[in-house]
């Protein structure tokens, strides 16, 4: 399958694109499964996401303001409320008619977990829940948008896999892991994710005692790992301590070879620790994930015989099967 952006049944699912916080008093452009849509917030608050064209003359609409909570086309001053609806057109004159194509076809968009979700169709779906987020105990770490030269299925394939640990996070936590995976026992994990539990004795150095909580050098992970279609992971990590660091791993399609990227962290710590220290060894990690990953051109296969496969790649091999499904390619 070369293309799996085309898919209609991927419309009907959420996608994170921006952090809250990125939506201010401006417009801001995003790409979402190959389509230009603009996002702007209105005076109570509320967000709007519509596709990046004026109807009048198709100027990008990002490239506009926000006048009033109204969207204002820089090209001839179009005004559109976060319904859509076009609410002026000033070279007609106040009072006077707006013609009825004139109106922007809305997307549904929601905030959830300091970011900001895009539904491009009839939502089909719902956000997974992290029921941490509900949790005084925890505290939610937002860590920014990245752009990846990655295809997002081959984003999710890595973030299932625990293999590639010994070979790619040398700089981080991975040296000194035994690379042989023992057998992997797949399964529910809660209502929305689906995933393998395992332990995992990982690399402790200076720049990872603040996210550990630990100076030992060697620490005992228990985990589980877990995706949500369509493109969605999770991490859980369990110190010995009880310590808990729960990552959200956001892989969202700007089109069928390039990703946004963003985790979210929950914690039960003290909250004593600057936030930023905490994420700063997760980014490293992800900076070694996706230097190795822009090194791999192309979509991934999902047929069965597309790909090479040995039982540590089960995770993965499900995920490829069940997103096959969804997108309607060929096994």
């Amino acid at each position: 399958m070369t293309s799996f952006i085309t898919a209609d049944t991927l419309e009907g699912h959420w996608y994170p694109v921006l952090e809250s916080a990125d939506v201010d008093s401006d417009p801001v452009a995003v790409r979402l499964l190959g389509d230009d849509l603009v996002v702007w917030r209105g005076t109570d608050g509320r967000l709007a996401a519509a596709p990046d064209r004026c109807p009048h003359r198709e100027a990008p609409l990002s490239r506009g303001s926000v006048v009033g909570g109204e969207l204002e086309c820089r090209y001839h001053g179009w005004t559109f409320g976060v319904d859509g609806r076009c609410t002026g057109v000033p070279s007609s004159g106040k009072g006077s008619a707006v013609p009825p194509t004139a109106h922007l076809d809305c997307c549904s968009v929601q905030e959830r977990y300091g970011l900001v979700w895009i539904c491009p169709g009839k939502p089909k779906a719902t956000i997974p829940t992290i029921v941490q987020d509900d949790d005084p105990v925890f505290r939610r770490i937002n860590t920014g948008v990245d752009t990846w030269a990655v295809s997002t299925p081959r984003m999710v394939d890595n973030f299932l896999d625990f293999s590639h640990f010994p070979y790619v996070h040398t700089g981080t936590f991975g040296t000194g892991l035994d690379p042989f995976v023992p057998k992997l026992e797949l399964g529910q994990l809660d209502d929305d994710f689906y995933g393998y539990v395992y332990e995992v004795d990982a690399a402790n150095p200076e720049e990872a005692v603040v996210t550990s909580g630990s100076d030992d050098d060697v620490v005992h992970r228990l985990m589980s790992t877990g995706f949500s279609l369509p493109f969605i992971v999770r991490s859980t990590i369990r110190y010995d301590d009880g310590l808990e660091h729960i990552l959200l791993l956001c892989s969202t399609p700007i089109d069928d070879t390039n990703s946004l990227f963003t985790f979210v962290v929950w914690r039960n710590d003290d909250h004593s620790t600057d936030a930023q220290e905490i994420v700063e060894f997760d980014r490293a990690i992800g900076a070694e994930d996706k230097l190795m990953l822009e090194m791999v051109p192309g979509t991934l296969a999902l047929s069965r015989t597309g790909l090479v496969n040995v039982q540590s790649d089960k995770p993965s091999v499900e995920w490829r099967r069940r997103f096959a499904d969804l997108v309607g390619a060929e096994q």
